[in-house]
């Protein structure tokens, strides 16, 4: 393969860009190596899911593979869009931007609690099929007011920064209990508290003190935290909005 076709993006590949033989029929799928490589990467983390990991679960030589998919970063763009692939959007928004927002929110966090490895990673941009519908839909969502495509861009993006934020804190939490066998108020009471006693008593974080006496988003459900934060978020672009209110 040349250099110049190692620079083409997976998506511009075909799907097996070097027979054997006229006519000979590629024995693997690019969506079959990425399948494999997502339950192994849900199993076992992202770095288990190499290739010679992957042809083992397939029953095949890593080398084989290579001809379907040349890089490990097409490796990661292939797994990144087929998890997004899992979220579930009606073909067109509804034209009530909140409600699609809303929507698009809960399905990233489900595939990205669903899929672990992906908190791993630096979001980093993919132009698959799937990522491009969900692109698409989150910037229909606010066509029609009048915005420029920037502000579009930068205000659907505070969604997804913000799920992201939400889900690596949640895996954190999760990957902890499973460590210690303790939930976050179990690990708040235990070990945090006397430390936290000790600052509240010292007087010297008055802001600290008010939200260890006052605050209650310690004590809502992951999905009540989640939908707080959320709000808040969405009320953000409600106030960038022409015609629209906060609520």
């Amino acid at each position: 393969m040349s250099a110049a076709e190692q620079q083409v993006s997976i998506w511009m590949r075909p799907e097996n860009v070097d027979r054997s033989g006229p006519g000979r029929r590629p024995g693997y799928s690019r969506a079959q190596i990425t399948r494999a490589a997502v339950e192994i990467a849900d199993r076992e983390g992202l770095d288990a899911a190499t290739m010679r990991r992957i042809a083992q679960e397939l029953g095949t030589g890593a080398m084989s593979l290579y001809r379907y998919v040349p890089k490990r970063d097409d490796l990661i763009d292939l797994m990144l869009d087929a998890v997004v692939g899992e979220i579930e959007l009606p073909e067109r928004p509804s034209g009530d931007w909140r409600t699609d927002l809303t929507l698009l929110a809960h399905q990233t966090r489900a595939v990205g609690l669903r899929h672990p490895w992906q908190a791993t990673l630096a979001r980093r941009p993919t132009l698959g099929p799937n990522s491009l519908r969900v692109y698409d839909f989150a910037l229909s969502a606010l066509d029609g007011f009048g915005l420029h495509v920037d502000e579009m861009t930068s205000l659907s993006g505070m969604v997804g920064d913000y799920v992201a934020s939400a889900v690596r804190d949640e895996i954190g939490w999760l990957d902890h209990a499973r460590h210690t066998g303790m939930d976050r108020k179990q690990w708040m009471a235990q070990y945090v508290g006397p430390y936290v006693k000790h600052v509240v008593e010292s007087g010297k974080y008055p802001m600290f003190n008010r939200n260890i006496r006052e605050g209650r988003l310690s004590h809502l459900s992951p999905d009540a935290r989640f939908q707080y934060g959320l709000n808040h978020v969405l009320n953000g672009i409600a106030a960038a909005l022409p015609n629209t209110t906060t609520r």
